[in-house]
């Protein structure tokens, strides 16, 4: 038996390790892109990963889970580097951190709860979607595409590498596809000296161990009314995107994991990030992808991928500049078609058309704006058709009772949107002198629903009548008394 248990071990210790491995090479190109987006030095992205990944895996709250210098929080700060510099940004992530931390301690992680399953597809799809339009870039040679031999090349190279990802787990799974295909179109490109970009052509990233400072700027009201809508703007995409990715990688896993645990995690990593020059960041779902595709499920697949990075900084620069962008391409590529959720097209036809509407709005969105502005459309259409279905599920059943009284036994959720259609209910003037309605399948919800019971009562009271209201539950009572409403 502790023979079996201690092979298993070195088994998921061996798939960690490799999956941490080829998720290093694809976080790579990544974190510089990024950086370069935000105007930054490709340093800054790197730290950022190194630091992010590496607190996150060791004390976040879902493991095989990969965070980073994210693509949605590059876009988040471009103006304000642009306006203020780098040493405003690092304020940023660290003021962004803080808020993070705040977030998952005060144990709001389940807010995510919130987010509607259409609206979640959507959010992956144009995730998915984003992944393979950021690869479009690599097929330009400074402002201009490439054409003639450079771009056969690369859609060659692009295409094996993705030829390789997809047939290699046919034959064998003891090797993640992803690395293989990485390290054989190296080597490929390599021994037969071909002509093609490699990520030396992005940036060179050779440097130093990341040093601990302060951010230099004046610790003022004025720095922090600057730094205050960015670092709010910062945490919420951040923890949007964390959030969303942790439910993915749930799905994908099986399990369970802890979103306030990741929020503070996440948090903190990020206060480090900023105070050791680094860039802000997130869980990224095409990393995610691959390291939980790799078979990376543990902890030390993502504390591997973050030291992976800081290796290369520091002493494997050399040899990494050497890969082949369109390999790095190629595995992205196939990362963005396995994130896509092509199960949401074959649905489209089956569901609602209010779900519909989110799936794509909420897709479009992603896109074309950021992922926070995405998911609050969706959630808005999601509440919207919520109400509009609640409030016309409301109705009555009407008896005329032996001792010449009504009886109104209303059905349904009495909420701002559903009160004008309970008033209709009612006839006050061509009712008889006693009306009892009867509250026993009548769910009280805000103040709009008070307000609609004191205007029936009002109604029935200038025509001269008696409302009797029965079978309150203790909460609508609790409302009703709160409201100085009698009953």
């Amino acid at each position: 038996m502790s023979h079996t248990h201690t092979r298993n071990r070195a088994l998921r210790v061996r798939s960690d390790v490799l999956a941490g491995l080829t998720t290093s090479f694809a976080l790579v190109p990544e974190c510089i892109a990024f950086a370069l987006v935000a105007h930054l030095n490709p340093l800054m992205g790197l730290y950022g990963a190194f630091i992010i990944c590496t607190l996150t895996a060791l004390f976040g709250g879902r493991p095989g889970m990969i965070s980073g210098a994210a693509g949605s929080m590059a876009v988040v700060i471009v103006a304000l580097v642009v306006q203020q510099g780098v040493q405003y940004l690092l304020a940023t992530v660290l003021l962004g951190g803080l808020l993070m931390m705040l977030f998952g301690l005060l144990r709001l992680g389940k807010l995510v709860r919130l987010v509607p399953y259409p609206v979640m597809l959507g959010f992956v799809n144009g995730l998915a979607i984003v992944i393979a339009m950021a690869q479009l870039e690599h097929f330009k040679d400074g402002e201009h595409w490439l054409q003639g031999p450079a771009l056969w090349l690369m859609l060659g190279l692009v295409g094996l590498t993705m030829l390789v990802v997809h047939t290699l787990p046919k034959l064998t799974r003891a090797v993640p596809p992803a690395l293989v295909a990485i390290l054989g179109v190296g080597m490929l490109v390599w021994l037969l000296d071909l002509p093609t970009r490699t990520l030396g052509d992005m940036a060179h990233i050779a440097g130093g161990l990341p040093s601990l400072a302060l951010p230099q700027v004046p610790w003022n009201l004025e720095t922090l009314r600057i730094i205050a809508p960015y670092a709010v703007l910062m945490a919420l995409v951040g923890l949007l995107e964390t959030l969303l990715t942790l439910n993915l990688t749930d799905e994908i896993t099986e399990s369970r994991g802890h979103p306030d645990r990741e929020c503070v995690a996440l948090g903190a990593a990020n206060m480090v990030s900023g105070l050791c020059g680094g860039m802000g960041g997130c869980a990224m779902i095409g990393q995610t992808v691959i390291n939980l595709g790799s078979n990376g499920r543990g902890r030390l697949s993502g504390v591997v991928a973050g030291v992976m990075i800081l290796l290369f900084v520091l002493f494997l620069s050399p040899l990494i500049e050497e890969i082949p962008l369109a390999a790095l391409v190629g595995v992205m590529f196939v990362v963005a078609q396995q994130t896509f959720a092509w199960a949401s097209l074959r649905v489209l036809r089956k569901v609602p058309a209010s779900d519909v509407l989110a799936i794509v709005a909420v897709t479009v969105v992603t896109v074309f704006t950021d992922l926070a502005t995405a998911v609050l459309f969706g959630i808005v259409i999601a509440a919207i058709n919520f109400a509009w279905q609640h409030a016309r599920e409301l109705y009555a059943d009407i008896h005329d009772e032996a001792d010449g009284s009504r009886l109104y036994r209303v059905h349904g959720t009495l909420f701002f949107a559903s009160s004008t259609p309970f008033l209709d209910q009612f006839d006050p003037a061509n009712d008889p002198a006693q009306v009892t309605l009867d509250c026993r399948h009548l769910s009280f919800v805000d103040y709009s629903a008070i307000a609609a019971l004191k205007t029936l009562r009002e109604r029935y009271e200038k025509a001269g009548k008696h409302l009797r209201v029965v079978h309150l539950s203790e909460r609508c009572k609790q409302l009703l008394k709160r409201a100085s409403v009698e009953h």
